[in-house]
C-alpha cells in the first residue's frame, strides 16, 4: 500500500506553482510518473487548463495507463472537457476496457458529452456483462434523448447525463 510520502507532498508543493504558471507541458509529462497518485492530479489539472488541444493527452491516459483508477478519472475528465474529439476514445473505452470501472465511467461520459454520434456505442453497452455498465448506458442514452428533444438548458442536461 501506497501511502502519503514527503516526497509525493514536495512534488505536490512543485505542480502547484507549476499550475499557477499554467505549466501545460510540465503536467504531460506528469502523465508518465511513476506514482499514480501524481498522473491522476495531473490529468485534472490538464482537463482544468481547458482546451480541445488536451483531449489526445486525456484520451492516451484513458488507453494505455496501467492503473483503473487514473484511466476512470481520464474517462470522467474527457467527459467533464464535452468535446466530441473526446467522443471516440470513450467509446473504445466503453467497450473495450478490461476494468468495469473505466466502462461504467466512460458510458457516463459518452452521455455527458451528449452527442447522438455516442447512440451506437451505448447501444452495445446495453450487452455489457456488467451491470453497473449497463445501467450507465442507460442513463447516458436517456440523457442523449433528453438532450435531442427536450432540452432548452445544455448546462442542465449536461449535469444529469451522469
Amino acid at each position: 500500500m501506497q501511502v502519503v510520502t514527503d516526497d509525493r507532498l514536495q512534488l505536490f508543493a512543485e505542480m502547484e506553482a507549476k499550475y499557477e504558471q499554467r505549466d501545460v507541458e510540465y503536467f504531460v509529462k506528469l502523465l508518465d510518473h511513476p506514482d499514480y497518485v501524481v498522473r491522476t492530479r495531473a490529468t485534472c489539472i490538464l482537463v482544468d487548463f481547458g482546451g480541445e488541444d488536451k483531449v489526445p493527452y486525456i484520451a492516451k491516459v484513458l488507453k494505455n495507463d496501467e492503473n483503473e483508477l487514473v484511466r476512470h478519472e481520464a474517462a470522467f475528465s474527457l467527459g467533464q472537457m464535452c468535446y466530441s474529439s473526446a467522443i471516440q476514445p470513450l467509446a473504445d473505452a466503453t467497450l473495450n476496457d478490461p476494468s468495469m470501472f473505466v466502462r461504467h465511467e466512460a458510458a457516463i461520459a459518452l452521455g455527458v458529452v451528449g452527442s447522438k454520434d455516442a447512440k451506437i456505442t451505448l447501444e452495445k453497452a446495453l450487452n455489457d456483462p456488467d451491470k453497473p455498465v449497463v445501467e450507465s448506458a442507460i442513463v447516458a442514452l436517456s440523457n442523449i434523448q433528453f438532450m435531442e428533444r427536450l432540452s432548452k438548458n445544455e448546462k442542465f442536461a449536461k449535469l444529469t447525463g451522469g
